[in-house]
């Protein structure tokens, strides 16, 4: 009689190198990109941690977290505009315009502290939409509206202040809240980055907003014959700017304790793009995501914080974002597969 085997085939075990498929849905979840700045953190931290025993301890990092608020909601909204195709290089100036006007306001009217930040956020919805419009209306390339814009809103910032640091907030109770306060033993800043971080994620991914924004920015041409109307997304894009700057402006206030039309608003349009560059953007459009993003200041912060710590000369620190800028794109190119200039085709 011959007996049949019904024994099951034996297994193979994954070969080296092999990714089971849990793993690779995490790893793809997450992505490649992300796992690069994961690790890049991680070796920044412990770099700095090995010279210097305080760099890790825990007021450290809140220093750290603290300074990096202001650049994370210019980068969060930077990520924004740059899905959609656009790019804002006047945000830094449009932070010093809010601050000086949240504490003139504030300082000059006896109207409250409320009134402030009311007319600091009307004014930088004023600022937003008036980008827009020069950009859609005007035909104007958005670097060069930008780029405009960061000269004119400087100088208006300097002329309502008389290039000097305007009022004193920190008599208020609110504004030491936001600059000082602490919530479960985290910063308030911090608090105030992660609400809007999240909120414009879920805008990003989970509203028919965020899919015609991505839409827009991978082909405008396809978007406009799918009846996207580009020019109404576009002015919201930069009115959105315009509101976070001004909240990024009053968070400056609060932390210096005064209106500030350049120091500490200088350079930020620089480390915003720099990070959303960093955290995947693709600096043509239609592709990024907040979390790189994020992932990508602390790594500035983590860096620039050490360099500070170490006493090295701060100059460097503007030579290590704009190294890191070329290595984004650099690396963005090669991912892209794009012809390099020059070469023949």
């Amino acid at each position: 009689m011959t007996v049949t085997s019904t024994s099951a085939p034996a297994v193979k075990p994954p070969q080296d190198g092999a990714r089971t498929p849990r793993a690779a849905a995490l790893l793809a979840g997450i992505g490649g990109q992300n796992i690069s700045l994961v690790g890049a953190l991680v070796v920044v931290l412990g770099l700095f941690a090995i010279l210097n025993d305080n760099y890790l301890s825990l007021s450290n990092m809140q220093v750290i977290a603290e300074a990096a608020t202001i650049t994370g909601l210019l980068a969060v909204v930077q990520t924004v505009v740059i899905i959609c195709g656009g790019l804002d290089i006047s945000v830094g100036s449009q932070v010093g315009v809010a601050s000086v006007v949240s504490a003139m306001v504030f300082t000059s009217t006896g109207s409250g502290t409320l009134a402030g930040m009311a007319a600091a956020i009307g004014v930088g919805v004023l600022i937003g939409v008036l980008n827009g419009l020069v950009i859609v209306y005007g035909r104007v390339n958005p670097t060069i509206a930008t780029l405009a814009g960061l000269a004119a809103y400087k100088g208006l910032a300097q002329l309502l202040s008389d290039g000097r640091a305007q009022g004193f907030v920190l008599g208020d109770d609110v504004f030491i809240f936001l600059g000082r306060g602490k919530l479960a033993g985290i910063p308030v800043m911090v608090w105030i980055l992660a609400v809007v971080a999240l909120t414009v994620h879920l805008l990003l991914k989970h509203t028919d907003i965020g899919r015609n924004l991505y839409a827009i920015g991978g082909n405008d041409t396809a978007a406009r014959l799918a009846g996207i109307n580009i020019n109404k997304y576009l002015v919201f894009v930069y009115a959105l700017i315009g509101v976070v700057a001004a909240v990024a402006g009053i968070l400056l206030t609060a932390r210096t304790g005064s209106g500030q039309p350049t120091s500490g608003s200088e350079g930020l349009e620089l480390k915003a793009i720099t990070a959303a560059a960093l955290g995947g953007c693709a600096l043509k459009g239609g592709k990024g995501g907040i979390g790189g993003t994020l992932l990508a200041v602390a790594l500035l912060g983590a860096l620039e914080n050490g360099l500070t710590v170490e006493g090295i000369n701060t100059f460097w620190q503007n030579v290590a974002q704009g190294a890191l800028l070329v290595v984004a794109v650099v690396i963005q190119q090669r991912r892209s597969g794009e012809q390099a200039v020059g070469l023949p085709h």
